[in-house]
């Protein structure tokens, strides 16, 4: 039924973002027109949250294998990332700042003991989506 997903991210630079997400992380882009890229994301996974006052009805997290890896790797590309990392019972997490101004979340996965659910190499290297009960974007 559903064979994909397409996200929006609104920018007030949208060429230097769009820059951003296919220079700096090597995504495949085609031009669809005028410079407009559509950009190929990994495989995706999709979270439902309850609403939360004050939080935005959606976020956009890209998910790594070694978060700390990735971030000196962003960083030797002049990217800036938020520091303190947040150590959180799911994972480490940190914010990147995208050239337009705006920021996403990256974060890699806690490690998971024997016995616990395992979570597909898939789902892992993808990006999630956490869509509120408020709504959903636009064109999603």
């Amino acid at each position: 039924m559903i064979n994909g997903a397409h996200a929006i991210i609104f920018s007030s630079d949208a060429d230097a973002d769009r820059a951003f997400f296919k220079d700096v992380l090597s995504l495949r882009s085609v031009d669809a027109g005028g410079g407009w890229l559509i950009l190929a994301l990994p495989p995706a996974e999709l979270a439902v949250h309850p609403a939360e006052p004050g939080k935005p009805g959606q976020e956009l997290y890209l998910l790594c294998e070694d978060i700390d890896r990735t971030v000196t790797e962003l960083e030797s590309k002049g990217i800036t990332i938020e520091r303190p990392f947040h150590d959180e019972r799911w994972g480490r997490l940190t914010f990147i700042r995208l050239p337009g101004g705006g920021k996403f979340g990256i974060y890699s996965r806690a490690t998971r003991s024997r016995g616990t659910r395992r979570i597909s190499d898939n789902m892992i290297r993808g990006v999630i989506f956490q869509v509120s009960a408020v709504g959903v974007a636009h064109g999603a």
